[in-house]
């Protein structure tokens, strides 16, 4: 009878249905957070249920009267670019003009994540899911802030890669103000190619060509100054070898002259000590002259001296000349002969 009962199909079906609404699993991946609305419960509170469902578990509540939603909250590369393979088919990059005017095409993708604890405020306030928040905010607004900001470069400032990178992180800087109430995380600006119109282009690639013959043209110069530059060195140390020379010529000039002049000096020392001795001595005779044994002497010296020579007087008169009157002239002539014969 019991058995009976339990086989009744309508309990049966009624048990299912309710174990169904009761155990219904609902899931999340390995990257997923969940969010569940409760539209109807004698129970609880209806509305978003603040708690955030973690990443690879499964959950069981009713399905009807709950509502249930997941955000990926892993990495997001949004790429807004001139190609097909950005987040959307066809040309979606940033086209704006420069701070002097002229029109410029920017690639830029936008890396950003979800907060996890804000999942349910992303569903109250934005989206269902990460296409809706992607669509919803984060895509119009990251346009317009990078646009924004890249706007105030000048055009020659995208060459430089550092000012780019400052916009970049300025950008940055203000979506991470705008968008984490919101549930969002900004965690890179990534500048990527840059196109100027055709025409601009044109000139630019006119002015690189240019700019390239002015390169060359500064390497050559460059060039003849390091090669005179290379001359004027070569001809300095000639001449400071030749200075050099000079200067080793006029030392060894001048320690062989002071040498000389030491010499010199010396002699002279030599001369003058001789000569004050000499005159010494001559003084020393003069003064013995000058005695009572001088005259004497120099009587003594005169006959040594006139010992052995002949002598011959000659009468002279008052004039100076010879007196011829007194004198014999036969006897003049032979003294004269007999010395030039002696000369012969």
């Amino acid at each position: 009878m019991k058995y009976e009962k339990f086989s009744n199909p309508i309990l049966i079906v009624i048990v299912i249905i309710f174990i169904f609404f009761t155990y219904f699993p609902h899931q999340t991946k390995s990257t997923e957070v969940g969010v569940r609305i409760i539209k109807w419960s004698p129970f609880v509170k209806k509305g978003v249920v603040e708690k955030v469902y973690a990443p690879g578990a499964t959950y069981f509540f009713p399905p009807i009267i709950n509502d249930w939603y997941t955000f990926d909250a892993k990495l997001q590369n949004m790429e807004m670019t001139a190609s097909t393979s950005g987040a959307r088919h066809g040309k979606d990059d940033l086209i704006f003009k420069t701070i002097d005017g002229n029109d410029i095409a920017l690639d830029v993708i936008i890396a950003y994540r979800i907060i996890p604890e804000k999942a349910a405020n992303i569903l109250q306030n934005v989206g269902k899911n990460n296409k809706e928040l992607e669509e919803k905010l984060v895509r119009p607004l990251t346009r317009n802030i990078t646009r924004e900001l890249f706007g105030e470069l000048k055009t020659e400032d995208f060459y430089v890669a550092n000012k780019r990178t400052e916009k970049a992180e300025a950008a940055k800087a203000v979506l991470n103000k705008l968008l984490e109430p919101y549930g969002v995380i900004i965690e890179s600006v990534l500048p990527k190619d840059y196109r100027f119109m055709e025409a601009y282009q044109r000139a630019i690639e006119d002015k690189k060509v240019a700019d390239q013959m002015v390169e060359r043209f500064k390497s050559e110069v460059k060039a003849v100054v390091e090669e005179y530059n290379q001359r004027v060195q070569q001809a300095q140390g000639e001449v400071n070898q030749m200075i050099a020379g000079v200067d080793g010529e006029f030392m060894q000039e001048k320690i062989s002259a002071d040498a000389y002049y030491q010499q010199q000096g010396k002699i002279a020392k030599a001369i003058e000590v001789e000569g004050i001795a000499e005159a010494k001595g001559i003084a020393k005779m003069v003064q013995a002259l000058n005695s009572s044994g001088g005259e004497t002497l120099v009587k003594i010296r005169l006959a040594e001296a006139l010992q052995g020579k002949k002598i011959y007087l000659l009468p002279f008169a008052d004039s100076g000349n010879i007196d011829l009157k007194t004198t014999d002239i036969n006897d003049l002539l032979r003294t004269y002969g007999v010395k030039q014969f002696q000369k012969q």
